[in-house]
């Protein structure tokens, strides 16, 4: 794979999101029942700071800059802290600022990627059902698809099974 494949790859990731987040529609968006007492709203802000993190990552390797911290408070070290922290800080966020804020992560990592070096060497990881890329900067392995892989790994089977519950009504 190459650059502009890799590019390709998660501009038909997004555009497959795009298509997901218009089917789920606004009128969806705060409905809990997701993952638990979570609304998609919720899920979406549980995946934006690991799209943050790989573009800032990213970001950081292309200056020469040591890894950036993390979008969450460094003290908090396990997932259910991280979760939690992160649900509490967005709760009171509308679907219209949470649905903003990714459209301008996803714009954000097109023109990272499209900024790296042409040769940039990027790894094919064939697991399960699935393949993963990861980018070699230097000594960092970095994976600029991780929002996408989270969401499919963790969320997706839960995510279509809730949709077809409120589709049905």
């Amino acid at each position: 794979m190459n650059k502009s494949e890799l590019l390709n790859w998660l501009q038909e990731e997004h555009q497959q999101w795009d298509a997901l987040l218009e089917r789920i529609g606004p009128i969806h968006m705060d409905q809990v029942g997701v993952n638990g007492q979570w609304s998609f709203k919720d899920l979406i802000t549980h995946l934006i700071p690991d799209g943050l993190r790989s573009i800032a990552s990213l970001q950081a390797l292309q200056r020469n800059e040591p890894e950036p911290p993390p979008p969450w408070p460094v003290h908090l070290q396990n997932d259910d802290e991280i979760n939690a922290w992160i649900y509490q800080t967005n709760r009171e966020r509308s679907v219209s600022q949470i649905l903003d804020e990714s459209h301008q992560m996803f714009q954000q990592l097109f023109t990272v990627v499209k900024e790296l070096p042409d040769d940039v060497k990027i790894e094919t990881v064939h697991q399960r059902e699935r393949i993963y890329y990861f980018l070699h900067l230097g000594n960092q392995r970095i994976q600029p698809g991780y929002f996408f892989d989270h969401f499919h790994d963790d969320h997706e089977q839960d995510v279509r099974i809730w949709l077809t519950r409120i589709e049905k009504g």
